[in-house]
Protein backbone atom coordinates (compact mmCIF):
# COMPACT_ATOMS: atom_id res chain seq x y z
CA UNK A 1 0.00 0.00 0.00
CA UNK A 2 1.55 3.86 -0.62
CA UNK A 3 1.16 6.11 1.09
CA UNK A 4 0.49 9.92 -0.48
CA UNK A 5 2.54 12.44 1.47
CA UNK A 6 2.70 15.82 0.91
CA UNK A 7 5.69 15.67 0.09
CA UNK A 8 4.77 13.52 -3.11
CA UNK A 9 2.18 16.47 -3.69
CA UNK A 10 4.25 19.13 -3.66
CA UNK A 11 7.27 17.19 -5.55
CA UNK A 12 4.29 16.83 -8.50
CA UNK A 13 3.51 20.57 -8.35
CA UNK A 14 7.50 20.80 -9.06
CA UNK A 15 7.47 18.75 -11.76
CA UNK A 16 4.17 20.06 -13.01
CA UNK A 17 6.01 23.14 -12.83
CA UNK A 18 3.00 24.44 -10.59
CA UNK A 19 4.34 27.64 -7.94
CA UNK A 20 2.50 27.70 -4.75
CA UNK A 21 0.57 31.17 -4.33
CA UNK A 22 2.64 33.05 -2.50
CA UNK A 23 6.19 32.80 -0.51
CA UNK A 24 4.00 32.34 2.46
CA UNK A 25 2.16 29.37 1.18
CA UNK A 26 5.76 28.28 0.04
CA UNK A 27 7.24 28.55 3.27
CA UNK A 28 4.05 26.72 5.00
CA UNK A 29 4.06 23.70 2.47
CA UNK A 30 8.02 22.90 3.48
CA UNK A 31 7.50 23.46 6.63
CA UNK A 32 4.60 21.01 6.22
CA UNK A 33 6.19 18.55 4.28
CA UNK A 34 9.92 17.95 6.39
CA UNK A 35 7.42 17.78 9.68
CA UNK A 36 5.43 15.39 7.84
CA UNK A 37 8.86 13.58 6.40
CA UNK A 38 10.84 13.24 10.00
CA UNK A 39 7.21 12.21 11.65
CA UNK A 40 7.10 9.23 8.67
CA UNK A 41 10.78 8.67 9.56
CA UNK A 42 10.12 8.40 13.36
CA UNK A 43 7.45 6.52 13.45
CA UNK A 44 8.98 3.90 10.62
CA UNK A 45 12.26 3.36 12.55
CA UNK A 46 10.45 3.02 15.74
CA UNK A 47 8.50 -0.11 14.38
CA UNK A 48 12.18 -1.63 13.16
CA UNK A 49 12.28 -0.02 9.51
CA UNK A 50 15.35 1.67 8.69
CA UNK A 51 16.31 3.29 5.40
CA UNK A 52 17.46 1.10 2.74
CA UNK A 53 18.82 3.75 0.15
CA UNK A 54 19.90 2.00 -3.60
CA UNK A 55 22.88 3.35 -5.59
CA UNK A 56 23.50 4.91 -8.87
CA UNK A 57 24.99 2.39 -11.44
CA UNK A 58 25.69 1.96 -14.53
CA UNK A 59 26.12 -1.25 -17.37
CA UNK A 60 27.90 -1.38 -20.64
CA UNK A 61 26.39 -1.73 -23.92
CA UNK A 62 25.31 -5.02 -24.59
CA UNK A 63 24.57 -6.13 -21.07
CA UNK A 64 21.39 -5.36 -20.74
CA UNK A 65 20.16 -2.84 -23.75
CA UNK A 66 22.41 -2.26 -26.99
CA UNK A 67 23.65 0.93 -25.42
CA UNK A 68 25.01 1.52 -22.08
CA UNK A 69 22.91 2.87 -19.49
CA UNK A 70 23.02 4.69 -16.12
CA UNK A 71 20.12 4.11 -13.83
CA UNK A 72 19.85 6.95 -10.61
CA UNK A 73 17.07 7.59 -7.95
CA UNK A 74 16.06 10.23 -7.81
CA UNK A 75 12.96 10.15 -5.59
CA UNK A 76 14.46 7.03 -2.76
CA UNK A 77 12.73 6.15 0.16
CA UNK A 78 12.72 2.84 0.45
CA UNK A 79 12.55 1.42 3.81
CA UNK A 80 13.74 -2.16 4.83
CA UNK A 81 12.50 -4.11 7.88
CA UNK A 82 14.70 -7.95 8.98
CA UNK A 83 12.32 -10.17 9.44
CA UNK A 84 14.47 -13.16 10.55
CA UNK A 85 17.99 -14.31 10.88
CA UNK A 86 20.31 -17.30 9.94
CA UNK A 87 21.52 -19.26 12.68
CA UNK A 88 24.86 -17.63 12.25
CA UNK A 89 23.40 -13.99 12.08
CA UNK A 90 22.99 -13.02 8.59
CA UNK A 91 19.77 -11.60 7.12
CA UNK A 92 17.12 -14.21 6.12
CA UNK A 93 14.50 -12.52 5.04
CA UNK A 94 13.54 -8.61 4.66
CA UNK A 95 10.74 -6.57 4.19
CA UNK A 96 11.07 -3.87 1.31
CA UNK A 97 8.74 -1.34 0.95
CA UNK A 98 8.43 2.51 0.05
CA UNK A 99 8.53 5.22 -2.74
CA UNK A 100 11.08 4.69 -5.92
CA UNK A 101 11.73 6.55 -9.00
CA UNK A 102 14.82 5.62 -11.24
CA UNK A 103 15.72 7.70 -13.76
CA UNK A 104 16.92 5.08 -16.56
CA UNK A 105 19.52 6.92 -19.35
CA UNK A 106 21.20 5.97 -22.52
CA UNK A 107 24.34 8.06 -22.18
CA UNK A 108 24.52 7.63 -25.81
CA UNK A 109 22.38 9.72 -26.59
CA UNK A 110 20.74 11.19 -23.28
CA UNK A 111 17.26 9.99 -23.23
CA UNK A 112 15.92 9.10 -20.30
CA UNK A 113 12.65 7.61 -18.62
CA UNK A 114 11.70 8.02 -14.39
CA UNK A 115 10.67 4.08 -13.76
CA UNK A 116 8.30 4.23 -10.73
CA UNK A 117 9.66 1.15 -9.01
CA UNK A 118 7.86 1.65 -5.54
CA UNK A 119 6.67 -1.90 -5.07
CA UNK A 120 6.99 -4.10 -1.58
CA UNK A 121 8.64 -7.45 -1.82
CA UNK A 122 9.71 -9.63 0.91
CA UNK A 123 13.21 -11.30 0.37
CA UNK A 124 14.43 -14.69 1.38
CA UNK A 125 18.18 -14.60 1.45
CA UNK A 126 19.58 -18.29 1.31
CA UNK A 127 22.87 -19.36 2.44
CA UNK A 128 24.24 -20.29 -1.31
CA UNK A 129 23.68 -17.01 -2.29
CA UNK A 130 20.26 -17.84 -4.09
CA UNK A 131 17.11 -15.58 -3.27
CA UNK A 132 13.28 -15.55 -3.60
CA UNK A 133 11.19 -12.47 -4.22
CA UNK A 134 7.76 -11.98 -3.54
CA UNK A 135 6.51 -9.09 -4.98
CA UNK A 136 3.81 -6.68 -5.22
CA UNK A 137 4.22 -3.84 -7.35
CA UNK A 138 6.56 -2.32 -9.70
CA UNK A 139 10.03 -3.28 -9.58
CA UNK A 140 13.05 -2.42 -11.72
CA UNK A 141 14.93 -6.28 -13.18
CA UNK A 142 17.58 -6.17 -15.10
CA UNK A 143 18.33 -9.41 -17.02
CA UNK A 144 21.77 -10.42 -18.87
CA UNK A 145 21.81 -12.43 -22.22
CA UNK A 146 20.81 -15.90 -20.95
CA UNK A 147 20.41 -15.17 -17.42
CA UNK A 148 16.89 -15.25 -16.79
CA UNK A 149 13.12 -16.20 -17.99
CA UNK A 150 12.85 -12.71 -19.68
CA UNK A 151 15.19 -12.20 -22.69
CA UNK A 152 18.22 -9.87 -22.04
CA UNK A 153 17.14 -6.27 -21.10
CA UNK A 154 16.08 -3.76 -18.79
CA UNK A 155 12.33 -3.93 -17.37
CA UNK A 156 9.92 -2.54 -14.75
CA UNK A 157 7.88 -5.45 -13.70
CA UNK A 158 4.69 -4.67 -12.26
CA UNK A 159 2.21 -7.21 -10.37
CA UNK A 160 1.71 -9.94 -8.15
CA UNK A 161 4.47 -12.31 -8.76
CA UNK A 162 7.76 -14.24 -7.59
CA UNK A 163 11.08 -14.22 -8.64
CA UNK A 164 14.17 -16.98 -7.81
CA UNK A 165 17.76 -15.42 -8.75
CA UNK A 166 19.79 -18.79 -8.61
CA UNK A 167 23.61 -18.44 -6.81
CA UNK A 168 25.09 -17.97 -10.50
CA UNK A 169 22.24 -14.94 -10.67
CA UNK A 170 19.83 -16.68 -12.98
CA UNK A 171 16.61 -14.59 -12.70
CA UNK A 172 13.04 -16.81 -13.41
CA UNK A 173 10.18 -14.07 -12.84
CA UNK A 174 6.99 -15.74 -12.94
CA UNK A 175 4.07 -13.25 -12.88
CA UNK A 176 0.52 -14.04 -11.22
CA UNK A 177 -0.84 -11.14 -12.64
CA UNK A 178 1.03 -8.31 -13.88
CA UNK A 179 3.10 -7.07 -16.59
CA UNK A 180 6.70 -6.04 -17.70
CA UNK A 181 7.64 -2.61 -19.29
CA UNK A 182 10.75 -3.09 -21.58
CA UNK A 183 12.73 0.12 -20.40
CA UNK A 184 15.56 -0.28 -23.08
CA UNK A 185 12.83 0.22 -25.84
CA UNK A 186 11.80 3.56 -23.91
CA UNK A 187 14.83 5.16 -24.36
CA UNK A 188 16.61 3.52 -27.44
Amino acid sequence: MRRTTLATLTLAAVLLGTQPASAETATATATATATATETATETETAKGWEPAPSAPWDVGAGVRCDFPVHGEPVVDEVVRRVLSTHPDGSVRRVAYKGDLVVRVTNTETGASYDADASGSAVVEYRPDGSQHWAVHGPVLVGVGQDQGSLPRGLYLVDGVYTMEISPAGYKSVRLLHGATDALCDRID
